[in-house]
């Protein structure tokens, strides 16, 4: 914990603190009678090592605040290390975040009183008495702060506390538009999450019939998750190896997973945005890689579907000559010209892909040449037809009989 408070050493005169050292063991004593006297939370007897605590909490204060008088060079870091776990350990002791004010409050009230003794007892001029109450005040409020972050902290990272900060970073990641940096880091610090230079979005789909109310998964530490939202989704540190995705799919035997691209942590909605199609791709059978699907092997497919709404557009308008065409026809000429994208046009390699004979092959090719016309040999527009089949899932292969060498189609549609 890196915090720094110096008092103004040309505003307070260093001799006062030879007036005031004389009064360090009593005045501490006086500071915890009085807060156990004034807050009920504190009026337990404070024997042991939480009495301990609060005593040397005091001690270091009222001690510190007297040698930076002296010497405003003097290191505040112990007094501070003190203070930050003094209030760390008010929240374990589960007295409330007020209590633990107002103690501070309680401090700097009988700091200042005796002071007005000891400053009219040695003279000391109202200049300096009313510098002495800025300095006290001042001080006790930086210790305040320090205590409170103690305190937030703890209360940070107590059980359920932890959960839910964890889920509140992995929301601050995956929002549109990023969080900022420094918060996501202060954060991360304060679960102590150790923030990567690129990380992998992975969304996730519980299986038909199985719902949410599942017994709490157990993953890595270091993976961020929010399961019980509406689109459930993890954060993974870096690549997801296979010894990582394995664990995970462990985790959640009743759950399809889609692993999105390690990037950026600035680019991570967009990752996620992918992971989450994917998924969807999966559910109407475009993908087919079961429950767990590596999205980052499916790019071009999840691009070609990034625009349903276009990606159909495209397809009544390529294929718009064989609308008249039965579905079966229909299906047959499509997996005939995905036969031929593949091949290059082989004959023999597409009767081998379709398992016709290569005159069928090419008495359907010419039915394509007359319905598609320049289509086929148009770059621009075969790229498009290209697109448009990888989207349109194919039919299960059917066992076929090489006697298909007699199908009729019906004559093509005159082009306009």
């Amino acid at each position: 914990m890196t915090v720094e408070y110096r008092l103004d050493a040309g505003v307070l005169p260093r001799r006062l603190a030879d007036v005031l050292r004389p009064e360090l063991a009593s005045l501490a004593t006086e500071i915890v009678d009085e807060i156990r006297a004034k807050i009920p939370a504190y009026a337990r007897p404070l024997d042991g090592p939480y009495g301990k605590s609060i005593r040397a909490g005091v001690q270091h204060a009222t001690s510190l605040f007297i040698e930076q008088i002296a010497n405003p060079d003097t290191s505040a870091q112990k007094c501070y290390e003190v203070h930050h776990k003094l209030g760390q350990n008010e929240m374990r002791e589960g007295r409330s975040l007020d209590d633990l004010q107002a103690a501070y409050r309680v401090g700097a009230r009988v700091s200042w009183r005796r002071m007005m003794r000891v400053g009219k007892r040695n003279g000391l001029s109202s200049t300096v008495m009313s510098q002495l109450a800025d300095a006290v005040f001042a001080y006790m409020d930086k210790l305040a702060s320090v205590a409170l972050d103690g305190y937030l902290e703890a209360k940070a990272t107590s059980a359920g506390a932890l959960e839910t900060w964890r889920r509140r970073l992995l929301g601050m990641i995956l929002q549109t538009p990023p969080a900022p940096t420094a918060a996501i880091g202060e954060l991360a610090q304060l679960i102590g999450w150790t923030v990567p230079d690129k990380a992998s979005p992975v969304a996730v789909q519980a299986l038909p019939g199985t719902g949410h109310n599942q017994r709490k998964p157990t993953l890595d530490a270091d993976v961020l998750a929010d399961l019980d939202g509406i689109e459930p989704r993890l954060l993974v540190p870096g690549e997801v190896t296979d010894g990582r995705l394995a664990r995970i799919k462990a985790a959640l035997p009743q759950c399809r997973i889609s692993v999105g691209p390690s990037v950026r942590l600035d680019a991570l909605p967009q990752a996620l945005r992918w992971a989450r199609k994917a998924l969807t791709l999966a559910q109407h059978g475009i993908i087919s890689d079961g429950l767990v699907i590596r999205c980052e092997q499916h790019l071009s497919t999840v691009l070609v579907h990034s625009d349903d709404r276009l990606l159909a557009t495209l397809r009544d308008r390529l294929l718009a000559p064989l609308s008249g065409l039965t579905v079966k026809q229909r299906e047959r000429m499509l997996e005939t010209l995905r036969a031929w994208l593949d091949t290059q046009a082989s004959v023999p390699d597409m009767a081998a892909q379709l398992g016709v004979h290569p005159q069928t092959v090419r008495y359907r090719m010419r039915q394509l040449e007359l319905s598609l016309g320049d289509l086929l040999h148009d770059p621009r527009q075969r790229f498009e037809l290209e697109l448009v089949l990888r989207a349109t899932p194919a039919r299960p292969a059917a066992k076929r009989r090489p006697a298909e060498v007699g199908v009729t189609l019906p004559a093509p549609r005159p082009r306009p």
